[in-house]
This record gives structure tokens, sequence and C-alpha cells, in this order.
């Protein structure tokens, strides 16, 4: 993995954060509490909306994002569970690397 400015990082973790609590919220209030099997579409969609192009240097098409993050998730769950680390700090620094 190339270099990462951590910054950039914490950006973009912080941004990952808050579309999880928005989307939360969302779960509640829109979908009744039932659980959003297009929760990465959501995310993305909340992510452009909110600046990851900026903390990037360049756009991103919600649609490459959402893939991104429904990857970037199914890679996380194959690490060994003591080993995982939060899924905002995991898919924050695969962002700033690979996208």
């Amino acid at each position: 993995m190339e270099d990462i400015d951590d910054e950039r990082v914490g950006q973009i973790n912080a941004l990952l954060v808050r579309a999880g609590e928005a989307h939360s919220r969302y779960e509640v209030a829109e979908l009744n509490g039932v659980y959003d099997q297009e929760w990465p579409r959501w995310y993305a969609a909340y992510a452009v909306e909110h600046g990851i192009g900026d903390a990037l240097g360049h756009p991103v098409p919600t649609d490459q994002l959402a893939a991104f993050l429904d990857s970037s998730n199914r890679d996380l769950e194959q690490i060994e569970a003591e080993r995982r680390e939060p899924w905002a700090t995991y898919t924050a620094r695969r962002i700033a690397s690979e996208l």
C-alpha cells in the first residue's frame, strides 16, 4: 500500500462515521428499523454529497464508491475477528490509498 496522508484518512474516516450515524437514523425513520440491504449505495451518496471528493482531491462517482464500500466490507469480514479494526477506519485507509 502506498504512503497515505493521515489527515486525509482522518477526514474520510470522520465522514464515514457521520454517514453511519445518519444511515442509522434513516433506517429507523424511513425503513422502520428494517436492515437496509442497499446500504453501500446510501453511504456512497451521502459521502459524495458531503465532500469525499474534496478529501480525495478528485470526484468519485457514487456507483464506483458504492461498489468499493461493499467490497471493502466483504474484505474486512474475512479478517480474523481479533485483528479487525473498525469498519470506518479500515475503509477510510483503503479509500485514501486505492481511490
